[in-house]
């Protein structure tokens, strides 16, 4: 067993792992961050997104022990259910989702992607999650979604760097 520590969405843990734990398990059954869902295992779907450092990273690649002494951003650390965070409510008001099995690394990568890029054309929000599979909407309106919330972020400025 390894000891990390790590900070996840503003809490501070400290653990014994198994230095071949994945971040994505060990964020799910170690510190019950169920919102950032095992998708495959691959690396293909991106469901498992999270922010390591304020990057989007696919938590099924990443040991545990790499995030030791990392800031981790999971998709419950961006909004609350009274204060959602402009991604999440663009999501909801846009119908950015179906089943919701994509949806919590869908938004993360959407934030990652309007941090580097606050007012993406349709062209550059497809590329920009194009990491990111869901088989339910055809896109459409994920796309419209992050755009939708890019245009509301663009008048509050701390709002991408407060949470992302």
């Amino acid at each position: 067993m390894t000891q990390v520590s790590m900070r996840v969405d503003g809490v501070t843990y400290t653990d014994e792992v198994e230095p071949r734990t994945l971040l994505v398990h060990h964020l799910r059954e170690a510190l019950g961050k169920v919102g950032t869902v095992v998708g495959c295992d691959t690396s293909n779907c991106g469901a498992c997104t999270v922010h390591l450092d304020g990057q989007a990273v696919k938590s099924c690649t990443v040991f545990a022990v790499q995030a030791d002494g990392a800031e981790v951003t999971t998709i419950e650390g961006i909004g609350s259910a009274g204060d959602l965070h402009p991604v999440q409510k663009a999501f909801h008001e846009m119908h950015g989702l179906q089943c919701g099995y994509c949806t919590p690394g869908m938004i993360m990568a959407s934030i990652d992607l309007l941090k580097e890029n606050p007012n993406p054309s349709e062209t550059e929000v497809r590329e920009g999650i194009e990491g990111n599979l869901c088989r339910c909407t055809g896109y459409q309106n994920i796309v419209r979604a992050v755009q939708q919330a890019a245009g509301e972020m663009a008048g509050s400025s701390d709002t991408l760097g407060a949470q992302a």
